[in-house]
């Protein structure tokens, strides 16, 4: 190690499996069944979404709540059932330890995948040894927004005036619209990327490729008015893959302009869900016979144009790759988010990624887009494709409103 500019440079993961700090590795990694807008999980509460999956993880490993050192979980539209400190509650709610400390991020779509940078964080640091990661969001109650659109004048407004001052204010859609302006990515292409999200999920359930990250939830049973009722029943199956064909999505209106190549079917679906990532240090897990998922080999968060918003994987998967000294071949599996076709699309034309090797069993597009919980659905998906088909390095990225990009670079162990 050598010291930069009075910082010490962290070196990249060494291929001989040494390591010189400490190691940080996902022991496991489960999530809920996806639900549709307004689907199984639109009127549950969205602790009691999230807190089983947190107390599933730490059940299947053994542990109890209280060695649990904190708990770091993302959720967008924070008020109303997401209100409050939305991660303490869930942990509360479902037996978590009182001594435990729960904290809730916002770094809009990519909350969950900074809270696993933050526990990564935490426990390279030393400052802790077990930390779960993790991310809920509602969006039949909450949909995107409700933050920020129709509350009363007196709460004020997002941006001030002063903001306008240095940069245009545009929407995600319009982003994405601009984003396959600059990458040239046509409709053809966007459908025919559209298609492949939904036949991979669909091909995906069909194998049972989820089964081992799912936790089933017992969820009440409500009435057609959304009055809950005594009975309750299983969700333990995605709702959201949809039946289509290229002639179906060519038939589609644009969501953004009328000129613009996206619409329903290559934008990610309204979702309910949740997921949890458990951390641990090397040490810590081997001291626990616990054999990890996968090995952190590091983590990034990033800034870029904040009008064009959704840019922000290119730069999060290129300094992940030099900072580890790997090509783009090197990695087997990418779980990049599917906010909008041309998301995906454009990084891989940037980063000249294998699109084969992209999202293999389908991404937000056909599974949904739970917000706040998105990041961590897609670290779980990660591990357990890669230890499914065998593959050594994984790479998870996201765009995130207001011009982030969020990185978790892996390694299966």
């Amino acid at each position: 190690m050598h010291r930069v500019k009075g910082a010490v440079k962290i070196p990249a993961f060494p291929a001989d499996g040494s390591y010189p700090l400490n190691e940080v590795v996902v022991v496991d990694a489960a999530r809920s069944a996806v639900g549709r807008k307004e689907g199984a999980l639109g009127y549950v509460h969205p602790t009691d979404s999230l807190g089983p999956v947190i107390m599933a993880v730490l059940e299947r490993n053994g542990l109890a709540s209280s060695q649990v050192d904190q708990v770091v979980g993302g959720c967008i539209n924070k008020l109303g059932a997401q209100g409050m400190n939305v991660i303490r509650t869930a942990w509360l709610a479902h037996g978590g330890a009182q001594t435990t400390p729960c904290i809730t991020v916002d770094a809009q779509c990519g909350s969950s995948q900074e809270a696993a940078m933050l526990g990564h964080s935490l426990i390279r640091s030393g400052m802790a040894d077990v930390v779960v990661a993790c991310g809920v969001e509602n969006m039949t109650r909450l949909r995107i927004g409700s933050d920020s659109i129709g509350l009363p004048d007196s709460y004020g407004k997002p941006m001030a005036r002063s903001y306008f001052q240095h940069y245009e204010f545009a929407t995600q859609f319009e982003g994405a619209e601009r984003m396959a302006e600059k990458y040239q990515v046509t409709r053809q292409d966007a459908d025919g990327f559209g298609l492949a999200s939904q036949e991979r999920a669909a091909r995906a359930v069909e194998e049972g490729r989820f089964d081992t990250q799912i936790v089933a939830l017992e969820i009440p049973v409500f009435d057609e008015n959304g009055k809950r009722t005594d009975a309750s029943r299983v969700f333990d199956r995605d709702e959201v893959p949809r039946d289509t064909s290229l002639e179906a999505l060519a038939g589609l209106k644009p969501v953004a302009r009328a000129d613009g190549i996206h619409t329903a079917g290559t934008s990610s679906q309204i979702a309910d869900g949740a997921a949890a990532v458990l951390l641990m240090s090397a040490a810590k897990a081997a001291a626990l016979g616990l054999e990890p998922l996968a090995h952190i080999v590091d983590t990034a968060l990033v800034g870029c144009d904040p009008v064009l918003m959704l840019e922000g994987p290119i730069p999060a998967t290129e300094k992940l790759l030099a900072g580890a000294g790997l090509s783009v071949q090197d990695i087997d599996v990418f779980e990049v988010n599917e906010a909008f076709a041309s998301v995906v699309l454009s990084w891989a034309k940037t980063v000249g990624a294998d699109l084969e090797r992209v999202n293999p069993n389908g991404g937000a597009i056909a599974l949904g887009h739970p917000l706040g919980a998105t990041g961590c659905f897609l670290i779980t998906k990660a591990v357990h494709e890669l230890r499914r088909s065998g593959g050594v390095y994984g790479l998870v990225s996201m765009c995130c409103g207001g011009g982030l990009g969020t990185g978790t670079l892996l390694r299966a162990a």
